[in-house]
């Protein structure tokens, strides 16, 4: 009787030409893809819900960017390259709805059909895609892109690449993934890999860094000019030829989008006052409400948007490499911590008291819960209780000042902390046992001026303990080098973080990222907790799952004490030249990914 059951279904199929991989329950070709449940747009919706579909075209936009650029290929470990390229020029299959937490839509890609557990992805082109130059976007396309970043990409495109177990071409326009690792997220990482012209790199080396080819891409804009380490321009390609699709409506409304580049980021501002520029994004509260009365502004020719969003605080202040000796125990992290006196830094600097950073995924539903750990959370970190830092499982909180200059019961904390981990004050320097001083490097980039302003405060703050730091200002491109190999001890650390947080996360904090170059894991974290609880949060069947899961790692990350956090803002300050407009609505992400130049219009 099955037989019987099964042969009819497959005639069903045949007579409808259907496939077990396209028709069947669980394996239905969709319009797009949500990490947990099914996206919030429907497969007939007009525009993204935070574009214009009204929006004129024309007009330019001007950045300012601090430092330089030697390559225009974003794509590879090596060389400096516009972040402008992987924004305007080149696309991928599915794009992002900002608006919700992490779903996709298809935008080279038709559709997206996946197995019932996500075992596997298939995507499915638009028959009209094309590059720049008029050829058609292939399988062939996609499927070198996908190994050659891979495995001659930057370090951040080979983690999922280990986690294919098979790619084949399923049909003229079809490619399907088979994963060899259990992984929920997989299918929406692949969705958004930049896709790029196989025939464009035939014969040349892809992983040399340079200006030679000038991309050829897929997306809105084509490289129209530039000038390595000066200036680059992309314009809008009149032929593009996903102008006209749903994802698409109300964006890429700009004719031209040029980046200059200016060697000190201390003058970005006095370019954006004397009208170089056509935005700056403000990261000083204090001058924010003190320093925008220029003629520009008080003639109304520069106007001053705040964009609010509900994305967590993510982590932002200075990390401890932990690589070295010097920071390796938790009770010097903690005692660096204490000695930071947030509380007279804060107004010293904004001018107004802005709220600390309490936690990686603070200001969320993903962030810790003060306390101790309980229900689920406390279940995912019960198995490392011996290897947790202290507070993991107990409760922590971030030490606080009194608000005064000197911060006596501060400093009296830290040192206690210093004389527990083996150090003391001796003739005024903090010194070990073997009388070796406490001594390390502040690296900083030059023209950081905001960073520098606190990092002095803090120095003097280190000097009553006897700790003396060197502060070193170096260019970008030095920067780069340093920050790439682990070669400081302390520097300027910021990890913004999503609503959605998944593979990217072994990027920022893996283990793995110890020794292999390149990774965003400054500070050296090598914890079997955090790498069990990111594998938590990419397998969670549940989005109750996945906050527990977050919320351990959130405790982890913080009782590690690996950075001083400073404060975060809920809104993003944009001052720009009246002509540029954006929607009344705004995504919940904010003044993020997708936001400007993406779905900015130019309008007298």
């Amino acid at each position: 009787m099955k037989t019987k059951i099964f042969r009819i279904a497959l005639l069903f199929l045949a007579a409808f030409g259907l496939s077990a991989g396209n028709g069947v329950a669980g394996e239905t070709a969709r319009h797009g893809i949500a990490m947990y449940g099914a996206p919030a747009l429907p497969p007939d919706f007009v525009s993204l819900p935070y574009a214009n579909p009204a929006a004129p075209k024309g007009g330019r936009i001007v950045f300012g960017e601090a430092g330089g650029f030697d390559s225009l290929n974003p794509y590879i470990l090596k060389g400096r390259a516009p972040w402008g390229v992987r924004a305007h020029v080149v696309e991928t299959l599915m794009g992002r709805n900002w608006d919700e937490p992490f779903s996709l839509y298809g935008l080279l890609a038709e559709s997206i059909t996946t197995g019932p557990n996500r075992e596997w992805v298939e995507f499915t082109l638009r028959p009209e895609a094309r590059f720049s130059d008029g050829s058609p976007v292939t399988i062939a396309d996609v499927m070198w892109s996908f190994e050659t970043l891979g495995t001659q990409g930057h370090p951040r495109y080979q983690t999922a690449w280990k986690k294919i177990g098979n790619m084949e071409q399923t049909g003229p326009r079809s490619v399907r993934f088979t994963f060899n690792t259990e992984d929920r997220e997989l299918p929406l990482i692949l969705g958004l890999r930049p896709i790029l012209k196989k025939a464009q790199w035939e014969g040349r080396d892809f992983a040399k860094s340079g200006v030679d080819p000038v991309p050829i891409g897929s997306g809105p804009y084509v490289v129209s000019d530039f000038k390595p380490g000066e200036y680059i321009v992309f314009r809008r390609n009149p032929d593009y030829w996903g102008k006209d699709l749903p994802f698409n409506r109300g964006r890429h409304n700009l004719d031209e989008i040029r980046y200059d580049y200016y060697a000190d980021g201390s003058v970005l501002f006095e370019a954006f006052r004397a009208g170089e520029t056509s935005v700056f994004r403000e990261g000083s509260a204090s001058k924010w409400l003190n320093s925008y009365d220029f003629p520009a502004v008080q003639a109304g020719d520069v106007v001053k948007s705040g964009i609010p969003h509900q994305r967590p605080t993510g982590i932002r202040g200075l990390v401890m490499n932990t690589r070295h000796a010097l920071f390796a125990d938790w009770r010097v992290r903690e005692a660096m911590i204490t000695a930071f006196n947030f509380e007279f830094i804060n107004r010293a600097i904004n001018g107004v008291a802005l709220p600390r950073i309490r936690s990686y995924f603070s200001n969320s539903p993903l962030g810790m819960r003060p306390g101790p750990a309980e229900g689920r959370v406390r279940e995912l970190l019960e198995p490392f209780a011996d290897s947790l830092p202290p507070g993991a499982l107990e409760g922590y909180s971030l030490p606080e000042g009194d608000g005064s200059e000197r911060n006596r019961k501060g400093i009296r904390r830290a040192l206690k902390l210093f004389e527990e981990a083996g150090w003391t004050v001796q003739d005024g320097v903090m010194r070990n046992a073997a009388g070796e001083p406490f001594a390390f490097e502040i690296l900083l980039r030059s023209g950081d001026t905001q960073n520098g302003a606190i990092v002095d405060l803090y120095v003097e703050s280190l000097k009553r303990l006897g700790i003396f730091p060197t502060v070193t200002a170096i260019d970008s491109a030095q920067y780069k080098e340093r920050t790439n190999t682990y070669d400081f001890d302390m520097t300027y650390y910021r990890r913004a973080l999503s609503l959605s947080p998944g593979n990217e996360q072994r990027l920022y904090w893996g283990s793995q990222g110890v020794n292999e170059p390149g990774t965003r894991n400054w500070m050296g974290v090598a914890s079997p907790a955090v790498d069990a609880l990111i594998d938590e949060i990419l397998n969670a069947p549940s989005q109750e799952d996945f906050r527990a899961a977050t919320r351990a790692l959130d405790r982890v990350l913080t009782t590690g004490r690996y950075v001083i956090p400073f404060w975060y803002s809920d809104i993003s300050r944009l001052a720009h030249v009246r002509q540029l407009h954006y929607p009344e609505k705004l995504p919940l992400y904010g003044d993020w990914i997708g936001f400007l130049p993406d779905v900015w219009w130019y309008e007298d």
